[in-house]
Order: structure tokens, then C-alpha cells, then sequence
């Protein structure tokens, strides 16, 4: 029996933290609520482990020399602790003030301890979709890398996961880059399922020949049924890199939403689009919608 495209029921989870990109997730994860007429939940993780790991100096003190130390150790790492979880309540209550203050939105908030990836598969048979920042706190801005979390998260959960960039607007031009596969077949099945992107101005594109007939039979299906959905897509075949085309299309277009494929659960799906996702999600200063 083939699983149903979307889920119709559920909240849309925002995954906040303290970095640059906090505001812009709590931002697209509202949007996102709304179009879908949705719950917002704000969720907050604390990783474990907050401290580093101190060094043996068991050598060269006493017995008892050695047991103050380790209370003193236990004791930094419960007020670590604490801080932590304070400071994750403040970011929290903080962010659901602002939504309510600037828009009207009203947003739970949750705040659990342990890896985001975890978490989230532990919450995701509640969600409809995920919204994330592209990097977190402790990321690596100037060299361009990828949250270490969000690639955790994108090879584990299996709802929709929306990726937001530095800075929130509302979306109102989409691009779906579509390649002919099972994948993202199913990606323009699931925007046509969907109110998420409803209204919006919509672009469709392959990388490939454009002479190439089967090429142009998919481009055609998929027209068709963003068509059929009330979507007026422009579609086109363009030459090159899949990475660079899609890179220089958004700028071109001015897209403001990208919508792909995402990682593939096997290893040999993940050796295959793990790289142009992955690839994708650096260059481009836009949120993008990942589906499976």
C-alpha cells in the first residue's frame, strides 16, 4: 500500500536556537503554519555533555584531593546544567513574545534534552513538517559548512524539512528542481497535494539536454500536474552542473524558495544526491524545502 503524500494532520515543528538564523526559522516556521493551518511548536534541544572532558589529574593528587575535585566537577557541570536549560526557556518565551507581538501567532514551546536528530525522530510522528536553520550556533560561517545537525537530521526524519536562510521574508516565487526521478516526481506530487505553496508563483526546471525527448516527456508530466493543481509553471531544460544551473537560476529569477529532493535513506541513494543536495544547500541564500 503506498503511503500517503502528505499528512494532512500535525504541527509544524521549529527547531530553535541561538544562532544568526533563530529568528528567520521562527519566522518561515509561522509562515509555514499558517498556509497549512497549522499548530507552531517551538522546540528547543540541550545537547548533553555541555562540558569538556576534564583532564586525569588523579595521579598526582590524594585520595581525598581526588574526591573534592570530582565534587567540584559534579557541581560545574549541574550549574552548566542549569544555565543551559534557563537560558533555552528565556530563547523560547522570547521567540513565541515576538511571534505573537508581530504577528498574531501563538506557538508552543517545548525544550528537551539530548541530540536534535533524536529528538526529532522522537517527536515526528506529531509533525507535518520540520523548519530548521542551515547552520546552528556553532558553525563554521566563514568556510560555508553545513550545520553538523541538519545533515544528522536530513538523513534521519521522514517529513518534509523546510531549511531556512539568515534572513525571513515570505516566500512568494518557488522553484521545483526536477530531474525525471521517482523522487522528485514525488516532490511535484506533494506541492500539488499541499496548501504550503498555493498562489505562489512557481518555476520548474531540469538540468540536461534540452534536445534530450525523455527529457522533455518528464518536463511535460510534471508541468502537467502542477497545472492540474492551479500552478502556472515556467519549465525549462537548461544545459550544465546540476549544483551551478539551479545556483544560477535562483539568482536569475529571483526565486525566494527552492523545493528538491532530499538525502536518500540507503547508502547508495546517499552517495548519489547527497552530494548535489548537500552542494545546493550551501550555495543558495534561500530556504529550501526538502521532500522525499
Amino acid at each position: 500500500m503506498r503511503q500517503p503524500l502528505i499528512h494532512a494532520d500535525g504541527h509544524v515543528l521549529a527547531a530553535i536556537d541561538p544562532s544568526v538564523y533563530g529568528r528567520s526559522v521562527a519566522g518561515l516556521a509561522a509562515w509555514a503554519a499558517g498556509r497549512l493551518e497549522a499548530p507552531l511548536v517551538l522546540l528547543h534541544t540541550i545537547q548533553r555533555n555541555l562540558s569538556p572532558p576534564a583532564a586525569d589529574l588523579s595521579g598526582n593528587l590524594s585520595l581525598g584531593g581526588q574526591e573534592a575535585l570530582m565534587a567540584q566537577l559534579a557541581d560545574l557541570d549541574e550549574q552548566r546544567a542549569r544555565l543551559a536549560q534557563e537560558h533555552g526557556r528565556i530563547l523560547l518565551e522570547q521567540t513565541r513574545d515576538q511571534l505573537a507581538g508581530s504577528g498574531g501567532v501563538e506557538a508552543e514551546v517545548r525544550q528537551r534534552h539530548g541530540e536534535l536528530s533524536d529528538t526529532l525522530l522522537d517527536l515526528e510522528a506529531g509533525v507535518r513538517l520540520f523548519v530548521l536553520g542551515k547552520r546552528g550556533e556553532h558553525a563554521d560561517f566563514d568556510r560555508g559548512q553545513l550545520g553538523g545537525q541538519l545533515e544528522h537530521v536530513l538523513r534521519a526524519v521522514h517529513r518534509p524539512v523546510l531549511v531556512a536562510s539568515r534572513a525571513f521574508r515570505p516566500p512568494q516565487h518557488f522553484m521545483i528542481a526536477f530531474d525525471g526521478g521517482a523522487t522528485t516526481r514525488r516532490c511535484v506530487e506533494m506541492v500539488c497535494a499541499s496548501p504550503l505553496l498555493k498562489g505562489l508563483a512557481c518555476e520548474l526546471m531540469m538540468v540536461g539536454d534540452a534536445e534530450n525527448a525523455a527529457l522533455r516527456e518528464h518536463l511535460a508530466w510534471a508541468k502537467g500536474q502542477l497545472e492540474a493543481a492551479g500552478f502556472a509553471p515556467n519549465a525549462g531544460i537548461f544545459p550544465g552542473h546540476p549544483e551551478a544551473v539551479i545556483a544560477r537560476e535562483v539568482g536569475a529569477r529571483g526565486i525566494d524558495l527552492l523545493v528538491m529532493g532530499a538525502y536518500g535513506h540507503s547508502r547508495i541513494r546517499t552517495l548519489i544526491l547527497g552530494s548535489t543536495t548537500t552542494q545546493v544547500l550551501r550555495s543558495c541564500p534561500i530556504p529550501v524545502l526538502l521532500l522525499r
